[in-house]
């Protein structure tokens, strides 16, 4: 499989980036819910998880990160010319916000932790300590304890929004397996891109 995109298909590059994040987004808004919602904070287990959902989260930033400078450097190949504007709109506006979610949600995180009361580092994976964001270092602690709370709040809605996206997202997949395109089997590794059907689509 070629590493870059062609005007057919998505690269190898494309498609581990894309499903990687996929399933480390998924798998880490369900690890944060639970320790949100669920575990308590005197669980013995709860310092560890929140690392691991930490470290989680930072990977999706950077492996994002790298996904848009990709994007940018290898464009994706078209959407088919049978598609009506209005489909080809929501397709751009769906992928725009789902750019900015998967670099938005750890990036909040990022700041929650920075501007956290005790200001300790993020524990990445046992590795090594990740630093945090520098400028929140000097600030007074009411300070610190207000955009910690925004920053958590921001994190919160920006994790369920993806949760009601991300099913859009799915379903405009299948969508696309229906009318037997290769929209959807271009991101797929063991796939084969068809062409467009020469229908213009509703």
């Amino acid at each position: 499989m070629v590493q870059a995109n062609t005007p057919s298909r998505y690269g190898a590059v494309a498609m581990m980036l894309h499903w990687l994040i996929a399933v480390l987004l998924l798998v880490n808004i369900a690890i944060g819910l639970y320790v949100a919602e669920v575990m308590a904070d005197s669980d013995p287990m709860h310092g560890a998880v929140l690392q691991f959902h930490k470290s989680i989260g930072l990977t999706v930033l950077a492996l994002s990160v790298l996904r848009v400078v990709w994007r940018v450097v290898n464009p994706a190949p078209p959407l088919p010319q049978a598609m009506a504007r209005g489909t080809r709109v929501f397709a751009h506006v769906s992928h725009f916000f789902l750019y900015v979610l998967i670099l938005i949600i750890p990036l909040t995180g990022w700041l929650m932790v920075s501007a956290s009361r005790s200001g300790a580092p993020t524990n990445y994976f046992g590795l090594l300590h990740w630093p945090n964001l520098p400028f929140f270092a000097d600030l007074a602690l009411p300070e610190k304890r207000a955009l910690h709370h925004d920053f958590n709040a921001a994190h919160l809605y920006l994790a369920l929004s993806a949760l009601v996206l991300v099913p859009i997202h799915v379903a405009a997949a299948f969508y696309h397996r229906g009318r037997e395109d290769d929209v959807l089997s271009r991101m797929v590794p063991w796939s084969k891109a068809s062409g467009p059907p020469a229908k213009l689509y509703p």
